[in-house]
């Protein structure tokens, strides 16, 4: 219940059974404890689906794209400095989150004892943002890694074909050339660009949203106390 639903339902109550403030702070006590106890269940939905991502990139690093090249009989061996980028991006977003964990619980256990419900919401609101700044890195690293792999598979792959059909470069047409570069940047996009929507919706939906609804509980609370 937002500040105005809660001044109209005020305003129909009988005046002997009227809202004092202190009545008013505990609703938004209760709703603060709600979001946060729905943080709380999202922090453990969201360690699950990093996880899995995370295992799912390092199975496409490792194993699955090393299998793809056996597969296809082709003497490619993916660059050394890819599969660190890859690591290192992965690594990032799950130390990202791990951070994040540990400094919510620290703030929610600080919070318990001597915070009042001001200062936990500002605490908390402040812990959620500074992850949401960290994702939001620590994901534009995984894109980068992803594009630079895709890239690099690509022109490898190329330049590979062409050196077996004994065709120099020189040669190829303009016309064909323009056409591969084009599809693969149109891959490229929908590829980088589907990861990113992804996991900017999974972010908002399990955290990005309790921001805007912690801050507007935030508000509310400060107007009560004007």
């Amino acid at each position: 219940m937002d500040l105005e639903n809660l001044k109209k339902t005020w305003e129909k109550l009988p005046t002997e059974k009227q809202l004092d403030e202190n009545q008013l702070k505990q609703m938004l006590g209760k709703q603060t404890k709600s979001l946060i106890d729905r943080i709380d269940r999202n922090i453990k939905i969201g360690l699950v689906v990093l996880f899995i991502l995370i295992l799912i990139f390092a199975l496409d690093d490792f194993l699955f794209s090393p299998l793809m090249i056996e597969s296809l009989n082709e003497n490619i061996s993916i660059p050394g400095w890819l599969l660190f980028l890859g690591v290192f991006s992965n690594a990032l977003i799950l130390t990202t989150f791990i951070y994040f964990v540990i400094k919510y619980y620290k703030v929610k256990k600080a919070c318990d004892t001597v915070c009042d419900l001001k200062e936990t919401l500002k605490k908390i609101i402040g812990t959620l943002e500074i992850y949401q700044t960290m994702f939001y890195l620590a994901l534009a690293t995984l894109l980068v890694a992803i594009g630079l792999g895709f890239i690099t598979g690509m022109y490898t792959g190329f330049s590979d074909k062409v050196k077996q059909l004994g065709i120099p470069i020189s040669e190829i047409e303009t016309g064909g050339l323009i056409a591969t570069i084009l599809i693969g940047l149109i891959i490229l996009v929908i590829l980088v660009g589907g990861i990113f929507l992804f996991l900017r919706w999974g972010f908002r939906k399990l955290y990005g949203n309790y921001i805007h609804e912690l801050k507007l509980t935030l508000k509310e609370l400060e107007e009560i106390n004007e």
